[in-house]
């Protein structure tokens, strides 16, 4: 960038010197053929009968007057004489001014010596006139204004060189620390360090510190993504532990069945069928949860409610003795949903599911109520799951959807506190969300689990006004 700047003002400095030379050079010779010129006239009022000869011969001074001289267009008649000799050159240009063939014109020429300016005109018929004045002091001023303009041109370049380093350094700094900052991170691995912006208070910032703010904001987001990951790890690692202690155990069991009992064997080998399974479960749920994305190829548009008909009848077989009950509200029947069914599924069958178990806890023997309608702007389908049983503590509420946090009533039952914080993210990756709330003792107590901002669009296609919901 200093470069390039030094390289700018280089140009522009050469061009405006040069301009300024040729200006101040065509200035000087003006004004010298000017008093030229001035002489030129003097010289035919006062002289106008004279012959062919030297009408003044005193140029040869830097201070003289012009020095001229009459020539005729015929050489025959050019004085004889010595003393009548010329003191200016004459050429066949100057003879054909004489003759009228050709126009006056400025020259330079040498006077005694020393560089002089000359004017060849027409005297009279036949004749034309010299006139000339030293030019030395022309051309010295000439040359004093080129070597100013050349130092003035090389000041200028040196110090853009200067400025646009300073610039330069001053406007790359934050690079230079964004820089510093990736290669930290590159090398500790630690997504913990920031990008520090000195953008001055209530100005607006700018490209350099927007950068900045947005990698800063990249960060956080790797440094959430790398926490989540690593609670994930030690969350899943303290949670299998359990489950390969218990199926090791029934292993080394049943590798001594020689010393059980049939009923003993039995009850190990069903033990370890059942540990095999929510093991298995477990994993996959870890695998969907660490994915964290769905796969745009597979979004489809379809009816929510068969969908949600065939989860409960799903859940129904799954829970014989649960009794689920499902209501619709009008226009829901037809309503479309922008998604993967799959994903939905497994987000409906966690919920049920979860329903179904909290909702056996006391005894009450509640049904699960299943509701699908619109939220209150009518636009966004809502899909609500109640259960009868103890509901959620207040201190549990916040902790609810966090992977394999089970709250105290839950500890007794199977699970592995996963379902609900994978029925959060097939949600949000749907652009809905799923929250959770206790019903009051006087409604009948338990919990509900609802499933808004689901976006509907009704079967001919979009409604004006209604986003398309984006699979993240």
């Amino acid at each position: 960038m200093a470069l390039a700047a030094a390289l700018a003002v280089a140009a522009v400095a050469v061009g405006l010197s040069w301009a300024a030379f040729a200006l101040i050079r065509y200035e000087l010779t003006h004004q010298l053929d000017l008093d030229l010129t001035q002489a030129a006239t003097v010289a035919v009022q006062q002289h106008g009968d004279a012959p062919p000869s030297v009408l003044a011969g005193q140029c040869q001074y830097l201070a003289a007057p012009a020095c001229a001289q009459v020539v005729p267009a015929d050489p025959a008649r050019d004085p004889h004489a010595p003393d009548d000799g010329y003191l200016l050159p004459v050429g066949p240009p100057v003879r054909e001014v004489a003759a009228g063939t050709r126009a006056p014109y400025y020259t330079v020429t040498t006077v005694g010596g020393q560089p002089a300016r000359m004017l060849v005109t027409r005297f009279r018929s036949g004749t034309a006139l010299q006139v000339a004045l030293r030019s030395d002091g022309v051309q010295r001023a000439v040359a004093q204004s080129a070597a100013l303009m050349a130092a003035l041109g090389a000041a200028g370049v040196l110090l853009a060189a200067l400025l646009g380093w300073w610039v330069s350094r001053t406007g790359l700094r934050p690079v230079t620390r964004l820089t510093a900052t990736v290669e930290r991170i590159t090398a500790t691995r630690d997504p913990r360090h920031r990008i520090t912006s000195h953008a001055a208070p209530g100005r607006r910032p700018d490209e350099i510190t927007r950068l900045g703010d947005s990698f800063n904001t990249m960060l956080d987001a790797l440094e959430q993504s790398v926490a989540a990951q690593r609670h994930l790890v030690a969350d899943a690692s303290h949670e299998l532990r359990t489950p390969l202690t218990a199926l090791r155990t029934n292993a080394e069991l049943l590798a001594r069945a020689d010393r059980l009992t049939e009923a003993q064997r039995e009850r190990a080998a069903g033990a370890l069928g059942r540990q095999l399974r929510e093991l298995t479960g477990m994993v996959n749920d870890l695998v969907e949860l660490a994915r964290d994305e769905e796969p745009q190829a597979l979004v489809e548009r379809f009816r929510l409610l068969p969908l949600v008909e065939h989860a409960v009848t799903a859940a129904r077989g799954h829970w014989p003795g649960q009794e689920f009950t499902l209501t619709t509200a009008p226009g829901t029947g037809d309503a479309l949903v922008e998604g993967i069914p799959a994903r939905l599924s497994r987000l409906l069958a966690n919920l049920l599911d979860n329903a179904a178990k909290f909702g056996a806890v006391g005894g009450e023997g509640g049904p699960v109520e299943v509701e699908v309608g619109y939220g209150p702007s009518g636009e966004a389908l809502e899909l609500s799951v109640r259960d009868h049983g103890p509901g959620i503590a207040d201190e549990d509420l916040p902790h609810l959807f966090d992977r394999f946090y089970r709250a105290g009533t839950a500890r007794s039952l199977p699970g592995s506190g996963l379902g609900l914080a994978m029925a959060r993210q097939i949600a949000r990756a749907h652009g809905a969300d799923l929250v959770a709330e206790s019903v009051p003792t006087t409604e009948g107590g338990g919990a509900r689990l609802r499933l808004t901002g689901l976006v509907g669009h009704a079967p001919e296609g979009d409604q004006p006004g209604r986003r398309r919901p984006t699979i993240q």
